[in-house]
């Protein structure tokens, strides 16, 4: 596994960060890549705007559990106002590694999660997204 991916994808996957569930999170959905299987739910919880902490559960593939687990430390900090709390450049850049385009979309799965839960929350609808994981 490690000529394909770079060390970050693999601390990341082996050791991943904020990985469980939040108490009282603000925005909770989950994405499947239904080309592979992936399943990636990404929890926040916000303060005034700004991403307080964030939490993902999943099952995936290395790329995707470590995309998720950087995810989930780069958007702490980051006020949901904003057009884009993260691009998918800078998501992709952070994995260090090059993604070929028929894994592009295990990388992006945890920030699309993100994102439609960014639109469910901003259009008021504040029901969670239930997920299959327990």
């Amino acid at each position: 596994m490690s000529a394909l991916y770079s060390e970050v994808i693999l601390d990341h996957f082996r050791n991943p960060r904020n990985c469980g569930s939040l108490t009282a999170a603000d925005i909770s959905h989950e994405d499947v890549n239904p080309l592979c299987g992936d399943r990636i739910r990404i929890e926040v919880r916000l303060r005034d705007g700004v991403i307080e902490a964030a939490r993902f559960r999943g099952d995936g593939c290395a790329i995707s559990i470590a995309a998720a687990s950087i995810l989930t430390e780069l958007i702490v900090g980051a006020d949901i106002a904003r057009d884009e709390v993260i691009s998918g450049d800078e998501l992709i850049s952070s994995l260090r590694s090059e993604i070929k385009p028929s894994r592009m979309k295990c990388a992006l799965l945890p920030l699309e999660a993100l994102r439609s839960g960014l639109r469910t929350y901003k259009s008021g609808d504040h029901r969670s997204n239930r997920s299959s994981f327990r």
